[in-house]
């Protein structure tokens, strides 16, 4: 190197850049790594005190010089500096600056130091796809449960990354998916409910430990497993019908469309399913239709009816209750939707006054069916008419009820009427039959004689019954003479009675007996026969 301060030599050159292939391949230099527009700082060995004159090379094919601490060489660039009269400044480093560089240094004797240059970029521009269902309009990507979905991320950098995903769960820890230096996408076939929450993609630059990530929130649909449910009913505290329809068990909640059938006419959409109608917009045999959809179907959604009816009335028209006593007035509604108000009234005055449940009165209800029991009846203040009400939006039905308030009945004065009721009429009759019949007597004997305990029984004509029938005869014979015009009444068959013994239970005996008995009768009645004939 010339005194006057000149460029290096060729030959010194040729000589250094020598040397220096030789340390490059035996890679005993020190690594100093610096960032893309950042500044670094390559120091001359690692020499404290008094520093000779220094003199910085680039390593390339042939030594490029740099800098020098000799004041009349100027630098290469603007961009080199020396600090600390030794270490080489590199402003605004790029990726060409990466590279072998090498310290002179003269002091008494030239010694040489290696220091080799890494230049890292990035990560920038950090990128993670994620191939879902569908996309919400504030920018959140959902997926539909059962589907597939592929993730990928993409960053800049030198050198290439390592790329690492990881997911977060609602209220849980972060847990790795693992990490990759050559493949930077995978795929999750089965999507779950669990599999929902925030996936992170980190993107770590290895030379220079600087990393980027990028969070994505991913959300897992499914509609509900059922088909919808939906029903009326009166809104509480006003004339209002209340449509209400429930679609449970998805997620996100679905939508709901209320539409009257047929016409289709709109009558609300929300998320909530619950739409107000008036009285006005309410007839009987009325349909309304709920129409659900869901963000991840079906398309076609589901549906369900309502139809709105008005109530039927079924009561006893008439009840009857003693006083003091207990009845009770039952009330059937049927046919309402929805389900009917049910009032009880008395029709006393006008308006008529509604029944409230008091120590007299007593109201239940079991669906549509309703009773009022009057507990200890009076006639001046129960008798009378008892009104059933059914109130609905489409229409108001009535039932009168006549409830007769009665003395209590005397059952055994009823019960002793009828017996002397009984006992006279069989003393009627009985007198009857013994005006109307011949007059006969039945004398009964029994003796009991011996040891043998012999059973006797003897029936006796009475001969004065027999005298009186002979004289009642003749009275009956002088009368149809005097009475010559009048009909000729037939006299009553004479009984006569003959003596039968069963003596000690012969019964042939008894049998000749009746025999006996029947051919005189038989004989008798020829006889009566053959007198009437004769003319009088």
């Amino acid at each position: 190197m010339a005194a006057g301060g000149g460029a290096p030599e060729p030959r010194v050159l040729v000589c250094l850049g020598a040397l220096l292939a030789g340390w490059v391949a035996v890679g005993l230099e020190p690594v100093v790594i610096g960032e893309v527009h950042e500044n670094v700082t390559l120091h001359c060995g690692n020499i404290s005190g008094p520093r000779g004159l220094v003199t910085w090379y680039r390593n390339d094919s042939e030594p490029v010089f740099l800098l020098s601490s000799n004041s009349s060489l100027p630098p290469a660039e603007p961009r080199f500096s020396l600090v600390d009269a030794s270490s080489l400044h590199i402003k605004s480093l790029g990726l060409g600056d990466e590279g072998n560089y090498t310290c002179q240094e003269i002091l008494n004797v030239t010694q040489w130091f290696q220091v080799w240059l890494q230049v890292a970029s990035g990560p920038y521009q950090i990128e993670a796809h994620i191939a879902a269902t569908g996309t919400l309009p504030n920018g959140t990507l959902y997926a539909a449960r059962g589907s597939r979905v592929d993730f990928s991320c993409n960053s800049s950098s030198r050198p290439p990354p390592m790329v690492e995903w990881w997911f977060q769960a609602l209220n849980s820890s972060s847990e790795s998916f693992g990490h990759n230096l050559t493949v930077n996408s995978f795929s999750l076939l089965l999507m779950s409910p669990n599999l929902q929450g925030n996936y992170t993609c980190l993107a770590l630059n290895l030379l220079s430990k600087r990393h980027r990530k990028v969070t994505t929130e991913l959300l897992v649909y499914y509609p509900p497993p059922s088909a919808p449910q939906c029903w009326a009913q009166m809104a509480s505290g006003s004339f209002m019908l209340q449509l209400t329809c429930r679609w449970d068990g998805g997620y996100p909640d679905p939508d709901f469309l209320w539409i009257e059938e047929p016409g289709g006419v709109i009558v609300g959409k929300s998320k909530l399913g619950v739409e107000m109608l008036s009285e006005s917009q309410l007839s009987d045999g009325k349909k309304f239709k709920c129409v659900t959809s869901h963000i991840v179907g079906p398309e076609s959604g589901a549906s369900c009816v309502v139809q709105i009816r008005g109530p039927s009335l079924l009561s006893e028209p008439m009840k009857t209750c003693f006083v003091g006593g207990n009845v009770t007035l039952t009330c059937q509604v049927s046919g309402a939707y929805p389900p009917a108000k049910i009032l009880w009234l008395r029709n006393l005055t006008q308006p008529e006054v509604v029944i409230q449940p008091s120590s007299r009165h007593l109201i239940t209800q079991d669906g549509q069916n309703s009773t009022l029991t009057i507990h200890n009846c009076s006639q001046d203040l129960d008798e009378g008419y008892y009104v059933c009400r059914a109130d609905s939006l489409v229409g108001v039905r009535e039932v009168e009820i006549w409830l007769s308030v009665k003395e209590p009945v005397n059952i055994g004065g009823i019960v002793g009427t009828i017996v002397s009721l009984l006992l006279l009429g069989l003393a009627v009759i009985s007198g009857l039959l013994l005006y109307y019949s011949p007059v006969f007597c039945w004398k009964v004997g029994n003796t009991f004689r011996g040891q043998n305990m012999d059973d006797v029984m003897v029936l006796v004509d009475s001969e004065e019954e027999e005298k009186e029938e002979e004289d009642a005869a003749v009275e009956e014979e002088e009368e149809a003479h005097e009475r010559e015009e009048l009909p000729k009444e037939i006299p009553k068959q004479d009984h006569i009675h003959r003596v039968t013994a069963l003596v000690n239970g012969n019964i042939e005996q008894m049998g000749n007996g009746f025999q006996d008995l029947q051919d005189d009768s038989s004989e008798e009645q020829s006889d009566i026969v053959q007198e009437e004939d004769r003319p009088v």
